[in-house]
């Protein structure tokens, strides 16, 4: 299940859409919008933004059948994954996890670079192709030339498709933050955290400090990329990816002819 990030226009094609089919290879792949983002509906939020979509991804998981799924998440969707890892661990089984932030930083006196990016976009006369490549530029991509036409056209469409457009102007309605720290050590399943060396909003040091507060992480960093890896570097995303979530099998013994 491919779990996509919360940045204007995102969805789980625009985020996953250069890697689903090296991911896909071999296995069922369910690339999912959460609710506000992409195809789906867009109703109010109401406490926790994190418990919010991990029950919706639970709901969703019994409606499709499955039991138990593997997770590759951007941002938003890997806090959702991590919340429900900890609360239903039966549901999941490995996590890849990039540019999360399910512990917040340091108490700051000004908006956060996502609010700050989310009220630029849609303020100022409103949203349009040249500030969402302008945002992406500036906070999802490390090349300076930027991310591919198509991508930001289909950013920019989905920002302002009419539900998303109201969901975006509005002061209230995409839930609370929340920080999910005490429930780290609770997360049983394997986590890979991977990560882009320029993220700026939230560093590989934040990811080294999630990695020792989960009880079976790993971390991995990609260079010249920053908050999108997956879309900057697809080839070598996936194939990281790949190797956590199909682990060659360990022999039970080892023989050696002289």
């Amino acid at each position: 299940m491919l779990l996509h990030g919360g940045g204007p226009g995102c969805s789980a094609w625009t985020d996953f859409g250069a890697v689903a089919h090296q991911l896909g290879e071999g296995r069922r792949l369910l690339l999912v919008d959460l609710p506000q983002y992409g195809g789906s509906d867009s109703p109010d939020i109401t406490g926790g933004q994190f418990a919010f979509h991990a029950d919706h991804v639970r709901g969703l998981l019994d409606q499709l059948g499955v039991e138990r799924a593997d997770f590759v998440c951007q941002s938003l969707g890997g806090s959702v994954a991590l919340l429900l890892a900890a609360r239903h661990p039966e549901r999941v089984g490995r996590l890849v996890i990039t540019g999360s932030t399910p512990v917040p930083g340091p108490a700051r006196d000004e908006p956060s670079p996502a609010v700050r990016a989310r009220e630029e976009y849609y303020g100022d006369g409103g949203p349009s192709p040249a500030k969402m490549r302008a945002l992406m530029t500036r906070l999802e991509w490390y090349d300076p030339t930027g991310p591919p036409q198509e991508t930001v056209e289909l950013r920019h469409r989905n920002a302002v498709a009419p539900r998303a457009l109201a969901r975006g102007t509005a002061a209230t309605g995409r839930g609370e933050p929340e920080d999910l720290g005490a429930l780290l050590g609770e997360v049983a399943a394997p986590v890979l955290l991977l990560w882009g060396a320029y993220d700026p909003f939230c560093s590989p040091v934040h990811a080294l400090a999630l990695a020792d507060r989960l009880p079976r992480a790993d971390m991995a960093v990609l260079s010249r990329t920053s908050h999108h890896p997956a879309e900057e570097r697809p080839g070598r995303y996936a194939a990281l990816a790949r190797a956590f979530l199909d682990p060659a099998p360990v022999p039970s013994s080892v023989s050696r002819s002289l």
